[in-house]
C-alpha cells in the first residue's frame, strides 16, 4: 500500500490567467487582477500560440505567431490594468503550444487559474469550453472559470 505524501508550498502566490483576446478572456483577467489586488498575490498573464492545423498548406513564420500573441497580451493587459500598478505585478508569458497545456504547465507554481469560458448560449451555453474544462480536470491548483462579463 502506498501512501501520498503531500507538499504545501507556501511560495505558491500568483494568480495565473490565461488570455487570448477574447471576451471571455478579458473578463477572466479583470476577475484575476481584482483577486490578486485583493489577495496581494502577484498576476501571472499568460497566452499560449500553436502551429494552425492548415500550416501543412504553407509556411507560416513562427516568429509571426509569436510576436501577434505578444502584442495581443501586452495589449490586454494594458487595457485591463492600465498604468495603475502601484499595488500589483504583472507578469506576461507567451508561450508556444496548446492553451489548456501551457496554462496546466503554468498552474504548477500557482495559487490559483482564472480561464474564461466563452459559452455559446442556449444549452451550449451551459457547457465549458474545451480549454476551461481540460484546465478544470488537470490543473495542479484550484481553476476559476468566469463567466457573463465580469
Amino acid at each position: 500500500m502506498s501512501q501520498e505524501r503531500v507538499v504545501h508550498d507556501s511560495a505558491r502566490t500568483d494568480v495565473v490567467v490565461g488570455v487570448d483576446g477574447s471576451p471571455a478572456a478579458r473578463a477572466a483577467l479583470r476577475w484575476a487582477v481584482a483577486q490578486a489586488r485583493l489577495t496581494g498575490a502577484r498576476v501571472h498573464a499568460v497566452t499560449a500560440w500553436d502551429i494552425p492545423a492548415y500550416a501543412a498548406w504553407g509556411v507560416i513564420p513562427y516568429d509571426d505567431l509569436a510576436a501577434t500573441a505578444e502584442k495581443q497580451l501586452r495589449r490586454a493587459v494594458q487595457e485591463t490594468v492600465g498604468d495603475d500598478e502601484r499595488d500589483l505585478t504583472v507578469v506576461e508569458t507567451v508561450a508556444p503550444g496548446h492553451p489548456a497545456q501551457v496554462l496546466i504547465d503554468a498552474s504548477d507554481h500557482a495559487a490559483l487559474l482564472v480561464v474564461g469560458s466563452r459559452g455559446h448560449g442556449g444549452f451550449g451555453g451551459t457547457l465549458l469550453g474545451s480549454v476551461s474544462q481540460h484546465c478544470a480536470q488537470h490543473a495542479h491548483c484550484p481553476v476559476v472559470v468566469v463567466r457573463g462579463k465580469y
